[in-house]
């Protein structure tokens, strides 16, 4: 699964670790995520998408393959 996470950190002027302490994970987590090496649970993306004021499908890409 793909995202945006990078860019709209970067739109919004948040470091890894600040966006971290909003979604209560480690900054790890949102290094993995950002690389793609990592699926969020469903509440974590919830959680992400409304630090960015957005739809989950605005953040996170779901492909059907």
């Amino acid at each position: 699964m793909k995202n945006r996470i990078k860019e709209l950190r970067a739109k919004n002027s948040l470091t890894q670790n600040e966006l971290a302490l909003k979604v209560s994970v480690r900054r790890e987590t949102i290094v993995f995520l950002e690389k793609g090496k990592y699926n969020p649970s469903l509440k974590l993306a919830y959680d992400i998408s409304k630090v960015f004021n957005l739809k989950i499908e605005e953040v996170f890409i779901f492909n059907d393959e």
